[in-house]
């Protein structure tokens, strides 16, 4: 069966990484929830998207941070604005969330300010109190980064997950853009399963650090001699919408019947799950056939997207909107795809 994994919580309905998505989520069936991870100063996990957090904080409206406003260079992508690593735990929860794309979402903007900033700690506790099991895909971010920063993000989760008694848990399933952090997990013997994402243009990070313009490139590593390499090191990867769906026409797709998706079976066929992201019934996120009318804002055919790319056989879905990921699932039903994390 293709798990729902809540994208940063329930964020389409609400800020996201805010206690209020966690908890929707999980009253909405999702299977699993998906932090973003990222260090403060004083070296504790929290859950932010991105490390630079005006987007999705009040911070800018805190006088006695304005100083800490600075521009830096991350990945490659330089940014400004105001970043964790420059705050300690006790400053940044003083925070309060905020919805990221308040003009698409101005129902979940209509609860900016409610929840404070979240560690990966208070998360684990959300997870051991469910009413059932929800498991934890964990993402750690720009982890070459902020390793030369100072901040050696496999053994802080390491750290973290042993305080909490997650290591070695079912439940646990770490991915990242980089393959360096998930080797260091796996020697770690941290335990879970290790997902390896992938953009659909460019290098990874690590790869980039190690071998400049040499960097094997993501495109690269999907091969079928690549995926067999990954297979020896990795449980699965995670790709884009675009491509998962690449070739597939949705305006042909009927209501029954297998997808079929080149990356799903080759990657199946090399022994890796498959994972895919994000599922948004927006306008803006929609393919263009399947738009209605032309607020970007609207929900467009999502039914139809949503239930194709679960037809493809993919192991898990991460979607903004957790309950219409569940619906069409169900619709789907439950031979929807092969295997999964265990």
């Amino acid at each position: 069966m293709t798990l729902v994994i809540a994208h940063r919580g329930a964020s389409g309905h609400r800020p996201e990484h805010s206690r209020s998505a966690y908890d929707l989520a999980i009253a909405m069936g999702c299977d699993a929830i998906e932090p973003d991870l990222v260090p403060t100063r004083d070296g504790v996990l929290v859950l932010r998207h991105e490390n630079e957090i005006s987007g999705t904080t009040d911070v800018a409206d805190h006088s006695e941070f304005a100083g800490r406003r600075t521009t830096k260079t991350v990945d490659g992508q330089t940014l400004t604005g105001w970043f964790t690593e420059d705050f300690t735990w006790a400053e940044l929860q003083t925070l309060r969330t905020r919805e990221r794309l308040p003009a698409l979402r101005p129902a979940s903007a209509a609860h900016d300010g409610e929840d404070p900033i979240l560690r990966l700690e208070d998360l684990l506790a959300i997870l051991d109190g469910a009413p059932r099991a929800v498991r934890l895909v964990a993402e750690v971010k720009h982890a070459t980064s902020f390793e030369r920063a100072g901040f050696p993000m496999g053994a802080m989760l390491d750290e973290v997950l042993a305080g909490a008694g997650w290591r070695q848990d079912e439940r646990l399933t770490v991915e990242s853009f980089e393959k360096g952090v998930l080797r260091d997990l796996r020697t770690r013997r941290t335990g879970g399963r290790l997902v390896y994402l992938q953009e659909a243009r460019g290098s990874a990070a690590d790869e980039v650090a190690s071998h400049g313009s040499l960097a094997p490139s993501y495109a690269s590593e999907r091969s079928d001699e690549a995926l067999a390499e990954l297979a020896t090191e990795f449980h699965g990867i995670s790709v884009d919408l675009g491509t998962l769906m690449a070739g597939v026409d949705t305006r042909a797709v009927d209501d029954r019947g297998p997808v079929r998706s080149a990356i799903v079976d080759r990657a199946h066929d090399a022994g890796l799950d498959v994972f895919t992201w994000t599922l948004r019934p927006e306008n803006r996120f929609l393919p263009a056939p399947l738009r209605r009318g032309g607020d970007v804002a609207a929900h467009g055919d999502w039914e139809r997207w949503f239930t194709s790319i679960v037809r493809t056989g993919v192991d898990g879905v991460f979607a903004d909107h957790t309950d219409l990921a569940v619906h069409a699932r169900s619709i789907v039903g439950p031979g929807s795809a092969v295997g999964g994390p265990a």
